[in-house]
């Protein structure tokens, strides 16, 4: 597959301000030998990004792009090799995965920050390996990008969040509590460690052999963490609920909590009495987490729970349509949150989100974006949807991995 050329715009227009704060947007994307990808280079302003085009010519690629400059494992919730562009190898019939790479210039208030992260090739055929450099510094992990940047996102498969299980909820709630609190991506990962770490002591020792000092240690340090992570979910969701209630337009109000033991002890007692309960809980179900090689009290159990401010009837129960209206309308409140509490606004990935709106919804979405003053990428197969934005927003024309101005 050719390599695509690099691409340059310049801000013809002044960009919509934003009353609340600062904007930090996205200045200059630049993808080597991701997906479909050879090597791509786009340069943008900090207005709203439209990109047009039929489907499988890679506009969702881009935005999974983007959505690697936070942490986590991206839109689509891939694995690391399954980004890697497949090269022709000596033979036509044994292609090679070239290691894909994304750096991206950040603008924000106080300074312009380089971002770059991308499979460590070194890392192939072992446990996969994401490397991440900030303005050139190699990070140990992935949190640090939180600092730098907050990226919302909606896609088709989101469609059914409210639907299927509860771990894409669960993943949904702690992108946005990173937005808040940028530490909540390096308890999630020490919290999964040590879970793993109990684990594998209740399975690989017998019950007269374990060392009972060593489980309280690891007990303890996994109930500090899991209540810290579900009060950081609870704050932000606390706060969400205000927002959205204080919105306006035609997207409905969306009340939410997280349910589960630990969100529930959180509302009865204070947290430190809260980490007590679950390290005991812990200790308690020794016996029955050796079997099943898992957990059974702890924040991974816990559920997003969302109801429809005007019919109070369960998300999982509304149509389709009002689901959709449902996650737009939370993502628009987590913008105004963010703005107002940050004095910062966050990326929103839009992806065939308009499409699947009514022209009252549509027009509503686009006149929040203009007052949130904020960087959308929105994509679509259908340049006429955004026709209300023309003058106002960049557009892109995606086919075939080439993205050319539109």
């Amino acid at each position: 597959m050719a390599a695509s050329p690099a691409l340059r715009f310049s801000a013809l227009s002044e960009p919509v301000r934003h009353a609340a704060g600062p904007v930090v947007w996205l200045e200059r994307l630049v993808l080597t030998d991701f997906r479909n990808y050879g090597r791509a280079e786009l340069q943008v302003d900090r207005r709203p990004v439209v990109l047009t085009g039929p489907n499988g010519a890679g506009k969702t690629n881009l935005l999974e792009a983007i959505s690697f400059l936070i942490p986590g494992r991206g839109l689509r919730h891939a694995r690391l090799p399954e980004m890697d562009r497949l090269v022709a190898g000596a033979a036509q019939d044994e292609p090679r995965r070239a290691a894909w790479g994304i750096a991206a210039t950040v603008n924000r208030p106080e300074a312009q920050i380089e971002l770059g992260t991308g499979r460590d090739p070194a890392s192939f055929g072992r446990r996969e390996r994401r490397l991440v450099k900030i303005d050139g510094t190699l990070s140990g992990g992935q949190s640090g990008l939180a600092r730098v940047l907050s990226i919302a996102w909606l896609t088709p498969q989101m469609d059914r969040l409210f639907i299927d299980g509860a771990t894409q909820r669960r993943k949904f709630i702690d992108r946005l509590v990173f937005g808040l609190d940028a530490d909540h991506a390096k308890r999630l990962g020490q919290y999964d460690h040590l879970l793993h770490e109990r684990v594998q002591v209740l399975r690989n020792e017998g019950e007269a052999s374990r060392d009972p000092a060593w489980l309280s240690v690891l007990e303890q340090q996994i109930a500090e963490r899991g209540v810290a992570i579900s009060a950081a979910r609870r704050d932000l969701i606390g706060r969400l609920t205000e927002a959205m209630a204080a919105g306006s337009g035609p997207f409905p109000r969306a009340q939410l909590r997280m349910e589960g033991a630990v969100d529930t002890w959180l509302g009865e007692m204070p947290a430190l009495a809260a980490e007590e309960r679950l390290r005991d809980m812990l200790a308690h179900s020794r016996g029955v987490d050796a079997e099943t090689g898992g957990a059974l009290w702890g924040p991974h159990r816990s559920d997003l729970l969302a109801i429809h401010g005007g019919t109070a009837m369960p998300a999982a129960l509304c149509s389709t349509g009002e689901q959709k209206a449902l996650l737009v309308a939370t993502v628009l409140a987590f913008a105004r949150l963010l703005a107002d509490l940050r004095a910062q606004t966050p990326l929103l990935l839009l992806d065939e989100v308009v499409a699947h709106l009514d022209e009252t919804r549509r027009l509503a979405l686009f006149q929040e974006l203009r007052l949130l003053g904020l960087q959308a990428w929105l994509t679509g197969t259908d340049a006429s949807f955004f026709a209300a934005l023309a003058g106002e927003a960049q557009f892109f024309d995606v086919r075939e991995a080439k993205i050319a101005p539109a």
